[in-house]
């Protein structure tokens, strides 16, 4: 038997002066994008929130107690935000599960250095917003201590591990939010919503606990943290479904634009501080947009007119690839990868 859902309370807004803003300095767009995209379908004017279909009210429902129960059982609880769509919903669920006071988690972004300029700049707008604080984890930092070497392919989305554990640490968080989900590679369907992490941020499958009725258990030994998925139980197409119900803005890298990309590997990059196209790969300008955001050295777009947020779910009904398929080369390093780099301490 399920426990009974919560209901969501409507949004208002609140100011907190005594909250402070930590923001990162966000390089110089190279895509010529539309404006902050909106659940109205335009990539400009405001979308309304409107009604909530019953698996939706569910979907949400489920999230926000798994938000509350965070709140409830942890003493500094973290979310990470890297300002892509799922952390975007995630956030937007917790305003939900605290309104109307303010949201009681730090938000934390581990910046590899390599990020589209445009989330970056989303990331800031949004730190930027009354009662909210974000700590940002800067790899290059850990480099040039020396703690980290650049990879001879020049990515840097397997170096997040090292700053992410440690930063966790420094800061006590003995919990940490994320917008995974469980649809997205087999890895993430076998993590549980409450996840016990080792004092290095491993995760250990054999430690995985039951989780009956909608209760979760969030007990934990000194120096382990727990991270927890609050939307674990939703699809790309429900994550979509609710930006557009709730009218949620979203960085306009996820709509269509012009950029520069080249094709590595079947997948189209884009050049950037990270390194750009080798000798025999050739740049072109294409109207594309990207399904997940992350490192620009192994985010690949994808190419679309999608440009608004109906036309995108359009692309998810006729589209034969996952989330996470053809658009992250890192997805692809090995079979197991995320399962081994989790076990490191990934999120």
């Amino acid at each position: 038997m399920r426990a009974a859902p919560v209901t969501a309370p409507e949004l208002t807004q609140e100011t907190t002066p005594d909250m402070t803003t930590a923001t990162a300095t966000a390089t110089t767009a190279t895509a010529t994008a539309p404006g902050p995209a909106t659940a109205s379908g335009s990539a400009t004017a405001p979308g309304s929130a409107g009604g909530l279909d019953p698996r939706l009210a569910e979907l949400e429902a489920e999230s926000i107690d798994i938000i509350r129960q965070t709140a409830g059982q942890f003493d500094r609880p973290a979310l990470l935000f890297s300002g892509g769509k799922d952390s975007v919903l995630v956030l937007e669920l917790a305003k939900r599960a605290f309104a109307p006071a303010p949201v009681p988690l730090e938000l934390l972004h581990v910046d590899t250095g390599h990020n589209f300029p445009e989330v970056l700049e989303f990331r800031d707008k949004v730190a930027a917003q009354p009662g909210i604080t974000l700590r940002v984890a800067k790899v290059q930092d850990w480099i040039d201590r020396g703690v980290l070497t650049e990879r001879a392919d020049g990515t840097r989305n397997p170096l997040q591990t090292v700053p992410l554990v440690e930063t966790i640490a420094e800061a006590g968080y003995d919990a940490v939010l994320g917008g995974a989900r469980r649809d997205e590679e087999k890895a993430r369907a076998k993590e549980r919503v409450f996840s016990v992490r080792d004092s290095f941020g491993g995760w250990d499958p054999r430690r995985q606990r039951p989780e009956l009725w909608g209760l979760y258990n969030g007990r934990h030994a000194a120096g382990e943290n727990v991270r927890v998925f609050p939307i674990s139980n939703w699809t790309e197409a429900d994550v979509w479904a609710y930006i557009a119900a709730r009218g949620i803005e979203l960085p306009p890298i996820y709509f269509t634009h012009e950029r520069e990309v080249f094709n590595r590997g079947g997948m189209w990059l884009a050049p950037g501080e990270w390194g750009g196209p080798r000798d025999d790969e050739k740049v072109e300008v294409r109207r594309v947009r990207y399904r997940t955001v992350g490192d620009m050295s192994c985010t690949g777009a994808v190419e679309s007119t999608a440009a608004t947020i109906a036309a995108v779910q359009e692309d998810l009904r006729t589209s034969t690839l996952t989330e996470r398929g053809a658009p992250r080369a890192a997805a692809t390093l090995s079979e197991s990868s995320m399962e081994d780099r989790k076990k490191e301490g990934y999120f």
